[in-house]
């Protein structure tokens, strides 16, 4: 009977995967057909409108000048132009925040460091507080590891001026791209959520959300959407959601890039993936149902539901995981040769699909695909190596946890020979680098029981999952020893000035 349930588990989670694989081909298929088609570029304005400018900082003094300079460089009439620092810091970013806000009022700018009693809704709190301090009928946002271009609002504004538009996205550009093998698999990421996903949603006319920064709103779709929330960890995606359902149009302007820097650290990198699944299951339990019985075609309903509900692909990828040894083992016992229909059927949906994917992506990004598509494997393993950490952020979701808005340290890190390791902000993850270890453990011991029983057409498969959850394990613990050791410095030096 055990047998039968653990077969039931594996076999239905194989199938989510490969539903969501087939989902892939989909969105490939939008992708090819409206490609083309960009909307048509707006008039410029006789009049430019006023913008307030929202940068929600939180401990960010590695990054806060080099933001603020940015803003301040932007191309836009300077009586126009408002400049919101939200800054809900803790650290000394709050005097070099201030000292440099200071600078830029005493040279003419309409800029405001506004400061909260308390950190209450982090992000979407400190938004919605700025909210209430303007009056500009625009706003864009930035997040502080990010770096506009001069002309990001008049390549943006124009836009969100149309009738009927709530909300304009731009792409993200990667800054420190080619630092580390986690940022390059990282930027492979980003690029096919943007140039694929967010793409395809838009111009076939689906849902598609706001990613949190480099991107500008229309204040009435803010306000009729019901404003800025904070029961989800992804307080975008959910307003995103809200808006468009009350017939708010969005537009993604994949030519217009934003450069941003990455996680150049595991921990800090496992963290935002954490943040971002859980917050997306939380917002999908909240708005699929509003989704569903809403008078929108059912083509649309269908993909938004598919769209919030994609992070529960990593907890369907854990259980096979987990299951996938003793599975086989056992079918290879039993000689039952009518499951390799089924795995044919799953490298074709999951896998291949997976791989077009990315490579489209990669294609899209850089105008070609060699020696890019080299990484394929890796992002592969990367994808598996996360489904622990991400599996946990939906597990987290769906028991009803609330959760903290843990943010991403950032360390200005622009170049090969910068280095993050004796900054201060750290991020210590979920602490389930000894349960990745372990499965690594687990693979490399499968992998080499069925090399010996010659079972060759399985080890691809192990080694994937073997060196995604290795990889991440190691550069875990590699990132939490090095936080140790920053401590015991810091401790040091304190005990030798005293």
């Amino acid at each position: 009977m055990e047998r039968f349930v653990f077969f039931g588990f594996y076999f239905l989670a194989l199938l989510v995967l490969a539903l969501f694989g087939l989902h892939k081909y989909y969105l490939l298929y939008l992708y090819s057909k409206y490609r083309d088609q960009h909307p048509p570029p707006p008039p410029e304005p006789e009049e430019w409108p006023e913008v307030t400018v929202q940068l929600p900082i939180y401990n960010e003094k590695y990054v806060i000048k080099r933001l603020l300079k940015a803003v301040a460089a932007l191309d836009y009439p300077r009586e126009k132009l408002h400049i919101q620092v939200l800054d809900d810091s803790t650290d000394s970013t709050v005097r070099l925040t201030a000292r440099l806000v200071k600078r830029l009022r005493r040279a003419g700018y309409r800029i405001d460091h506004l400061r909260r009693k308390t950190r209450t809704g982090f992000k979407a709190g400190a938004l919605d507080y700025g909210l209430r301090h303007s009056n500009a009928p625009f706003l864009a946002i930035f997040d502080a590891d990010f770096v506009p271009h001069r002309q990001f609002l008049k390549q943006t504004i124009p836009y969100l001026m149309q009738p009927g538009i709530g909300m304009v996205q731009t792409r993200w550009g990667h800054i420190n791209r080619d630092y580390s093998l986690l940022t390059r698999l990282q930027a492979i990421f980003l690029d096919a959520h943007f140039l694929i996903e967010h793409l395809a949603r838009n111009r076939s006319g689906r849902f598609f959300n706001f990613n949190g920064t480099a991107g500008v709103w229309r204040r009435q779709a803010i306000e009729q959407a019901g404003g800025w929330e904070h029961d989800t960890l992804t307080e975008d995606l959910d307003l995103s959601y809200r808006a468009q359902l009350k017939g708010w149009k969005f537009l993604f302007l994949p030519q217009v890039v934003c450069p941003a820097e990455l996680p150049v650290e595991m921990n800090a990198y496992k963290g935002q993936q954490f943040r971002w699944a859980k917050g997306s299951v939380q917002t999908a339990l909240k708005l699929i149902p509003r989704i569903w019985r809403s008078k929108f075609p059912l083509r649309v309903r269908l993909e938004a539901i598919i769209h919030l509900s994609n992070n529960f692909a990593y907890l369907m990828l854990a259980i096979p995981a987990f299951l996938m040894i003793p599975i086989l083992r056992y079918q290879i016992e039993a000689r039952l040769t009518w499951t390799f229909v089924l795995y044919l059927f799953m490298f074709i949906s999951a896998t291949l699909s997976v791989m077009l994917y990315y490579a489209t992506a990669i294609q899209a990004a850089l105008g070609k695909k060699w020696p890019y598509i080299l990484y394929l494997p890796c992002l592969m393993a990367l994808g598996i190596g996360l489904s622990l950490n991400n599996g946990w952020a939906a597990i987290s979701a769906l028991l009803g946890d609330q959760g903290e808005f843990n943010r991403t340290p950032k360390f200005r890190i622009e170049k090969r020979q910068d280095s993050w390791r004796r900054k201060v902000y750290r991020s210590r993850g979920q602490g389930l680098h000894v349960l990745e270890f372990l499965l690594a453990a687990y693979f490399t011991y499968g992998m080499a029981y069925f090399l010996h029983r010659g079972y060759f057409v399985s080890i691809p498969f192990f080694l994937l999952f073997q060196s995604g959850f290795l990889y991440i394990a190691i550069h875990s613990l590699a990132g939490r020893f090095s936080l140790d050791l920053f401590k015991k410095s810091v401790s040091a030096r304190k005990l030798l000035v005293q």
